[in-house]
């Protein structure tokens, strides 16, 4: 079948500084004079696979391109070098709650979001009640979405998009919010479509999460992918670089 995303020089560039302006000459010089001193590379020159049906752990310090990197396979980041190419659809288990709208019922942003995601409205009506369930929300239904608590929101975001038919999962750190028995039961789900055999992308600070879910692992830093390989070998490089 292939590899079900293939990643080729990737690079993507960030500004230090937000106000600073681009002359006009800029636009049609070189790409090398175009990066001035206050450009950042959070990914730079990142080659990797990934076969259908892998759980890779994506393992570095805060600040060194590990959601940047799940961005870019959503599509939500375009790369200024290389390329990122994805042959499957994406369910997207990060900044989750950011789709929805306040001002909506939680009942119309279930209709709204999994909508956006390209869930059919018969669709939709068949799950809406197991989305429910499993949110732990049935009294809120028809609250608005501001007046629900952060690990309310996070309940329903994650129930959304878990009914994704997506074969490429994408999770990064959507579970520090809520209490250990939810974050148990999301766990499960998580294992149940891992059994499925979709692919996942994991991103935690959570060594004991990163080794239950995942088999390889991606190790960042300082904008380069140091290792790639199996996950306690990423994890024992990790800890002996930086400490546990």
């Amino acid at each position: 079948m292939g590899p079900v995303i293939d990643v080729a020089g990737l690079g993507v560039r960030f500004k230090r500084n937000r106000g600073a302006r681009r002359s006009f000459k800029d636009l049609f010089s070189s790409r090398q004079r175009r990066s001035r001193p206050d450009d950042f590379w959070p990914l730079r020159d990142v080659t990797f696979q990934v076969e259908p049906g892998e759980a890779i752990g994506v393992v570095g310090r805060n600040g060194q391109g590990k959601s940047t990197l799940l961005k870019l396979v959503a599509g939500v980041l375009l790369p200024d070098e290389g390329s990122v190419r994805v042959t499957e659809g994406v369910a997207p288990l990060i900044e989750i709650t950011g789709g929805f709208v306040d001002d909506l019922t939680v009942r119309d942003n279930v209709f709204l979001t999994a909508g956006l995601h390209g869930m059919t409205k018969p669709q939709i009506e068949a799950r809406f009640d197991e989305i429910i369930e499993f949110a732990e929300i049935g009294d809120f239904v028809d609250t608005p979405y501001k007046h629900l608590s952060s690990g309310m929101k996070v309940r329903i975001a994650f129930s959304v998009i878990a009914q994704l038919e997506e074969p490429v999962l994408l999770v990064d750190e959507v579970l520090a919010v809520g209490d250990r028995s939810f974050r148990e039961k999301c766990y499960a789900k998580i294992e149940e479509l891992l059994a499925g055999g979709r692919t996942m992308f994991f991103v935690s600070h959570n060594e004991k999460d990163l080794r239950r879910f995942c088999a390889r692992g991606l190790y960042l830093d300082k904008g380069a992918l140091v290792l790639d390989g199996p996950i306690d070998d990423v994890l024992d490089l990790y800890n002996k670089d930086y400490g546990s």
